[in-house]
Order: C-alpha cells, then structure tokens, then sequence
C-alpha cells in the first residue's frame, strides 16, 4: 500500500463506524418496542486515480526524460574530452619527434593583447564563480525549505493518525463487552492505522534522508568544482607571471578536466531548473484545479468530489443518528410511572453538529443553548436507570436497566470521541494541511526557488563557457610562449 494513499481506507471504516455505533445499540436500548433502526451504510469506494499531463513524479518516463533534457551538457562536455584527449596525443606525439623548426617570433602587442584576453575571460570565470557559489548556497537554502514544508505536511498526517489509533483504542476498550462486532471492526481499522502509519513515518523519513542527500550533493558537487576552478585561475596566473612553463601545463591539463565537469554540471543544474520549473508548475496547477492536477496520482484526497460525497454520507448519517435519539428522548416520560420534573426528556436535546440537507454540514456552534452533547447522555439516563442497589425503581421513577444504562453510556461516550476527532479526520480526508503547504509553497516559495534554480544553471553555463575560452587561450599562449626567455613578471620576451 503506497503511504500516500493508503490510510484512507481505515479513515473511511472508522468514520462509518460512527453510523453504525449508536442506531443499532443504545437507540435500540432506548426504544419502548425494542424495534431495530436502520442506520445508513457508505460504500468504501476506491477513488479512481489517473495521471495528468507532463508532471508525474511516479512516472518513470517522466524521471528519464528530465534527465535527457541536461543532455545539452552531457554532450558538450564529452566532444571537449575528446578533444582533450585528441589534442594531448597529438602534442605528445609532435613533442616526441625531433624537431628541426625555428621558432616563431611575434610582435609584441600579439603577447599583450593574448595577455589581455586571458586576464578578461579570467574575471569573467571568477565573476560567474562568484555567481555560482551565491546561487548553489541560495538554491541550497529554498530546495530544503520547500523540502521540509512538503514532509512536515505528511508528518502532520501521520500525527493525527497516531492520535486518531489512540482514540479508537479507547472506544474499542468501552464498547467491546456490548458489541463485539464493532470491536473487531475497530480492532482492524486500529491495526490499519497503525500499519499505514509506520508506513508513511518511514516513507517520510526515508524521503527525508534521500532528499537531502541529493540536495547536498549537488551544492557539494557545484562548491567543490567552482572552488577548484578559483584555484585554478589564481594558480594559472600564478604560474605565467613567475614563468614556470611546467607547471602552466599541468595547470591547463586540469582546466580541462574542470570544464568537462563543468558541462556536466550544467547539465544537471539545469536538470535541476527544469525540476523547480516543473514542481511550481504542478502545485499551481493543483491549486487552480486540482481533480484534473497530474498530483492526483500522489495525491489521492486530490479528488475533492469523492471526498465531498463521503463527508454527505457520514454528516447524512450522525444527522440521522442524533434526530432518532431525541425522538426517543421525547418518547421517554411515557414510560416513566412516577414523573419528576427534573426528568423531563421533552425538554433535553441532544447536540446534532450536523446542519440538515443537502450538505450536512459540520458545525458544532449551531447547536442550541438547552441541546447537550452526545457524550452527557449518560448523565440524563442515570436519574432513570434503575441500579441494582435501587430499593424500589417503581416508586422511584426508575425504569432502565443497569445493563442497558451502561451499555448506552460506552456508545454515547464512543460516539462522543468519534465527533471530536471528526475536524481532525476531515482535514485528513481532504489533506488540508497539505493542500495549505502548497498554497504556502505556489505563493511565497516558489517564485524564489524558481529564480534560484534558474540563475544556478545560467551562472554555471557562463562559467563553462567561460573556462572553455580560457582554456584554449591558456593552450595558445604556452605554444606562443614556447622556446622563448622571458624575464620574471614580463609579458614581453626577450629579445636577443
């Protein structure tokens, strides 16, 4: 069972239990004749669920494609291996053969204008490392806030089915010597919550620890090459002004390799983009209409029409339980042989919190000042019962059983907790919380993880390009420089 939709079958068993509790038990306790009430039954349907259109992160393709669409990288930063490799044989082999040819002299702007491009193209590089570094630690920031507020989302479901097993532990203890099949029912749904439960904390927790794995990869990925490159270019410059030919060699060797690393880079980070892009997209998407959202296969409560028409069938169903109770409240002081006013069933009310068709809405605050709760019930039906230390129950006005009493006082009790816990389930049916963390997402995180992500890719594309001219510039002015003396911090060579 995927935790992302697995809960909701014990949610829908639990929230059906509240409407077969009360009518078949205690009403029929509390009726004159003893007739059995109906109490209305909800389906569990499976709600359907189909994928929307790009954005589908169960989708395998969806996962293959956004990593073909960084092939831009892939491939540049393959062809400038190649050529690498390409181009060091063929100085090794050039430089392995004796060579008879007299160097070239050139004039000397040709070395202060060479001079001049490399010092441009090196600000450029340590410019757009700059960039980068701002970026991947910006990027770094907004991709685990977002993170955390998707996952704190889902905890916050899981904590409310933690409390929600909790409860339905303690209305299976009350009713469990009255009613063995709503126990068991109970006892199933309890294990089903606790299963999904564990299920989606280590989902969470499993996605938690991936998640961050991968967002510090790639900070560490991006850092560690851009720092490598800064290093690079203070070294090569370094090299070239106390001229240690050598050593510039080495330096340009592994320019090389930094901007086949680069490419790649910008290939992911713009994987990465196309990610953010696509994540913002989806959410708002949700938010605008969420029955047609790609989210629904993740998100099965996606379906507010589904979740509409069970809410009905539950508020239909407690509605319907609370109207038959206060009829047989009225019908009580019938039955009493000795009347005391302060037993007067005429007058009590039951609290029903659900308004009347169609919607039957939940609204604990409509209730009249002189209604009481279900759960106080048992208070009105003690100064009838008729105990078994009650010398003369006749006299007394007193004509329910004990057994009966307590028996309507577990389901009274039960049905009380059930109605507590209801916001609580609702919520959970319709993923309020996680619905508020996208709004929360679409309305203050995305825009700037959005332009993060974006400016991360473009500073890293500026960066290899960048590293590429100086790459090949650093390669040309070694051969312009090769055979030649220069003086220590001279641009020039000297003439003999």
């Amino acid at each position: 069972m995927s935790p992302s939709g697995g809960y909701f079958s014990p949610l829908f068993l639990l929230l059906l239990i509240s409407g077969t509790m009360m009518p078949h038990n205690c009403m029929a306790a509390l009726s004159p004749d003893r007739d059995d009430v109906l109490a209305a039954h909800v389906p569990l349907t499976r709600l359907q669920l189909h994928t929307g259109r790009a954005y589908n992160i169960t989708d395998k393709n969806y996962w293959a494609a956004s990593v073909f669409s960084g092939i831009h990288g892939y491939v540049i930063a393959g062809i400038w291996l190649l050529i690498g490799l390409g181009f060091g044989c063929y100085i090794i082999v050039k430089n392995s053969r004796p060579s008879s040819a007299s160097i070239v002299q050139y004039p000397d702007s040709s070395y202060i204008l060479f001079f001049s491009f490399i010092v441009f193209f090196s600000i450029l590089a340590m410019v757009a490392s700059s960039f980068v570094l701002v970026a991947d630690k910006g990027s770094l920031h907004r991709t685990k806030k977002l993170t955390e507020t998707i996952l704190d989302a889902g905890s916050d479901a899981q904590r409310t089915m933690q409390s929600t097993k909790g409860i339905l532990l303690s209305i299976q203890t009350l009713i469990d010597p009255y009613d063995s099949n709503t126990s068991h029912m109970l006892n199933v749904t309890t294990h089903m919550l606790r299963r999904d439960s564990l299920s989606i904390q280590s989902f969470i927790d499993k996605t938690r620890h991936s998640g961050n794995e991968a967002i510090v990869a790639l900070y560490v990925a991006n850092l560690t090459v851009v720092i490598a490159n800064l290093v690079l270019l203070v070294a090569a410059l370094v090299s070239f002004i106390f001229r240690w030919p050598l050593g510039l060699i080495i330096i340009i060797f592994c320019c090389w390799i930094l901007t086949t690393l680069n490419w790649v880079l910008t290939g992911i980070n713009f994987i990465f983009h196309n990610f953010a892009e696509d994540i913002c997209i989806a959410l708002d998407d949700f938010e605008q209409n969420p029955e047609s959202s790609s989210l629904q296969s993740v998100l099965p409560c996606a379906n507010s029409t589904n979740s509409k028409k069970l809410l009905v069938k539950i508020g239909y169903t407690i509605h319907t339980c609370m109207f038959k109770i206060n009829v047989k409240l009225t019908a009580l002081p019938a039955l009493q042989s000795v009347r005391n006013e302060e037993d007067n069933f005429g007058v009590w009310k039951v609290c029903d919190p659900f308004s009347g068709s169609p919607n039957y809405t939940f609204n604990p605050n409509q209730c009249p000042e002189d209604a009481i709760p279900i759960g106080n019930l048992p208070t009105i039906l003690s100064r009838v019962t008729c105990y078994s230390s009650s010398r003369n129950c006749r006299d007394e006005g007193r004509f329910i059983p004990e057994a009966i009493f307590y028996k309507c006082s577990a389901f009274s009790e039960s049905m009380q907790e059930l109605i507590d816990i209801f916001p609580d389930l609702v919520r959970l049916i319709q993923c309020s919380k996680v619905k508020q963390a996208f709004s929360d997402i679409v309305q203050r995180q995305c825009k700037p993880f959005r332009k993060t992500a974006l400016e991360l890719w473009a500073s890293m594309l500026s960066l290899s390009i960048s590293m590429v001219f100086l790459t090949l510039l650093w390669a040309a002015k070694a051969y312009q420089d090769k055979g030649k003396n220069f003086s220590r911090c001279s641009i020039v060579p000297d003439r003999v």
